[in-house]
């Protein structure tokens, strides 16, 4: 069974789906190897526009898959660390695609799920979708980067009520504090998402690959800092046939068409 399905779109988006309905796409040992090579391939695909992550089913992502916890024996405390850094890191590398990425939260998103959503540039949640991170409720210190996430996409308050009490967040609030951007009605969702997404992945590619730079971590650390950027990063792009194709468009009256150079 493929634990992972990947639909590569004609727009140059490519919409990677969990697929464990039956576990609530809990994060299995090979869904996170499939999860890698996926992601690895994407890093070197240059066709690619814009990647989309959901869920298979009715839930996005119910965490990680720890079954193996109970049967765990006597590792040792860095075997342990060892084994949860590779799963952070694995999971958390669709990060570091240079395309925009997008996390449709079609249901639950709990724990290490959650903080997967939460590691995309944009989050898009159905309105009655639950957004948990029940760690400290289980006996575990939070995972996933969680006390990094959450106090970076939606402060430090709600980090602290999520991570400390495990409350639960329908996605119609998540977009109104601020942890997600925006809820639609589960039906529309992933035609909202695909729309969405359709129209990042027709702008200039090595323009909007910048800008995703300059707003990693949340923007620069001061006006100075992003004046020193955009002064060096809009030149690159001043000096692009994108630029050309752009301006060419706009007097046209037509959609541009991007090559990437």
């Amino acid at each position: 069974m493929d634990e992972l399905l990947i639909d590569r779109r004609d727009d140059g988006v490519v919409v990677l789906t969990l697929n464990r309905p039956d576990r609530r796409n809990s994060m299995t040992d090979g869904m996170t190897e499939q999860w890698r090579l996926a992601v690895s391939d994407l890093r070197r695909d240059k066709d690619v526009r814009c990647v989309v992550v959901t869920g298979e089913g009715s839930a996005f992502c119910s965490g990680g898959d720890l079954s193996w916890l109970a049967d765990r024996g006597a590792e040792s405390v860095p075997v342990l660390r060892d084994r949860m850094l590779g799963f952070y890191r694995t999971w958390l590398s669709v990060a570091d695609l240079e395309v925009p990425t997008i996390a449709a939260v079609n249901g639950a998103a709990v724990g290490a799920g959650l903080c997967l959503a939460l590691a995309c540039d944009l989050v898009y949640a159905a309105e009655e979708a639950k957004l948990l991170a029940p760690f400290t409720s289980l006996g575990l210190h939070p995972g996933m980067a969680a006390t990094y996430l959450l106090p970076r996409v939606a402060g430090v308050g709600v980090a602290r009520e999520m991570l400390l009490t495990g409350r639960t967040m329908l996605g119609a609030e998540a977009a109104a504090s601020g942890l997600v951007t925006r809820a639609f009605p589960r039906e529309t969702l992933m035609t909202q998402v695909l729309e969405i997404a359709s129209r990042t992945a027709a702008n200039a590619p090595v323009a909007t690959r910048l800008t995703k730079v300059a707003l990693a971590g949340g923007g620069h650390a001061d006006l100075d800092a992003a004046l020193r950027w955009e002064s060096l990063a809009q030149p690159v792009t001043m000096a692009s046939d994108d630029l050309l194709e752009g301006l060419a468009a706009q007097r046209e009256r037509r959609s541009p068409r991007f090559g990437g150079s």
